[in-house]
């Protein structure tokens, strides 16, 4: 009978042991990160709104010479007081026009053009404009169009220490430990389902890893757009997930990854 005892004993032991070595994100078994890029008026209007509704914080990469964040300063604002973060996407969203597909790029946002020298400066510009508006001196950044050489030299080289992390644009599940933080996996959405999305999310669980989405357009207002419905019902499975899922900002998550690589 103690025999008996003690092996239950041991595979209780063994199980609680399982379950909590299995969550290694702030105490659950991944993290989700929703980010939101281009500072967009359906960001403010329809998915800030939405977010709150579930007590979600997300990421938002503004971009300073947008006139949605030049003409609506109080709601971002209000925004990062209630949680949210303000990334930075740039000050002008430059983009490397020799690259297939971008004939919309313009002469003067061409990151081709561009010197090392002009294209820091318009991130710290930046950075001085998002600090006037949240007071937070800690955030992330966002590689505009996810380019990130300037005639083969990593721009962000010279940014490394004034942000917490950089967020990419290449899709992965790495380990805590294997992240690099200067080229933050993401996967970018485009016309995809929330089936397709939390699936997803379950192959982060499954690899013990973390996913941050990339959203453009939520419900419109960007070519790049995933329907407004369809990201809801992803949001309703992460609530009913809470448990075992940590819903967190990108600077919250680089954070928490910096520490674990320590």
């Amino acid at each position: 009978m103690k025999n008996k005892f003690l092996y239950i004993a041991i595979l209780a032991a063994s199980l609680s042991y399982a379950q909590n070595a299995a969550r290694h994100w702030n105490g659950k078994r991944c993290a989700v990160v929703l980010t939101y890029d281009d500072a967009l008026n359906i960001h403010l209007d329809k998915v800030i709104p939405t977010l709150d509704s579930f007590h979600f914080k997300g990421t938002f990469y503004l971009v300073g010479s947008s006139r949605v964040v030049s003409e609506r300063i109080p709601e971002w604002r209000a925004a990062a007081k209630n949680g949210h973060e303000l990334g930075n996407h740039s000050l002008n969203h430059p983009c490397d026009a020799t690259l297939p597909g971008r004939d919309w790029v313009n002469r003067e946002n061409d990151l081709s053009r561009y010197t090392v020298a002009r294209a820091v400066n318009e991130v710290r510009i930046n950075n001085s404009l998002l600090k006037a508006i949240d007071g937070k001196g800690q955030r992330t950044f966002a590689y505009p169009c996810g380019d990130f050489t300037i005639h083969d030299t990593l721009y962000y080289n010279a940014l490394r220490n004034d942000f917490v992390g950089a967020r990419g644009g290449t899709s992965g599940f790495p380990q805590a430990k294997e992240v690099n933080l200067d080229d933050i996996n993401a996967f970018v959405e485009d016309g995809t389902t929330a089936a397709q999305m939390i699936a997803q999310v379950e192959e982060a669980e499954k690899a013990g890893s973390f996913i941050v989405f990339l959203f453009h357009g939520v419900g419109g207002e960007h070519p790049m757009n995933v329907d407004a419905g369809e990201h809801r019902k992803l949001l309703e499975y992460l609530k009913k997930r809470e448990k075992d899922i940590w819903v967190a900002t990108m600077v919250d998550v680089a954070k928490y990854i910096r520490e674990q690589q320590k």
